[in-house]
């Protein structure tokens, strides 16, 4: 399971779950940047080992690891969000500090879609 957690935080850099989870996350996600930081074969192998997904070790070290190379630690932030509804248990979001949101892009109206669709059909330039 916090494989699992560490691969969707390291992909999606925000996720939501249980405080206890989150606690446990963290100490987990926050070695794996640290490994990322130094950037070493066997770092890579390690971080490999621990998570078994080539795209997010990747990411670590490509991404992550230079992002965070000033920093000595304390990687994530955890923001509690309220009692889940049915058992009662603390949510929590848990991200990592300094990310960068990309704003959204603005969606095409339905006019402007078939507009395009049909530029397209007759090989018009868009």
């Amino acid at each position: 399971m916090m494989k699992n957690l560490a691969a969707a935080l390291v992909e999606h850099e925000r996720i939501e779950t249980t405080y206890a989870r989150a606690r446990q996350l963290r100490r987990f996600v926050e070695k794996l940047i640290t490994l990322g930081k130094k950037g070493a074969a066997a770092d890579r192998r390690l971080c490999f080992s621990y998570l078994g997904k080539k795209t997010v070790v990747h990411k670590i070290f490509t991404v992550l690891g230079p992002r965070y190379e000033k920093r000595p630690g304390g990687y994530l932030r955890v923001t509690k969000l309220g009692p889940r509804y049915g058992d009662g248990a603390l949510l929590v979001a848990i991200e990592f500090v300094d990310r960068v949101i990309e704003p959204p892009k603005p969606k095409k109206t339905e006019r402007e879609k078939r507009i395009a669709k049909v530029k397209k059909r007759l090989g018009v330039g868009a």
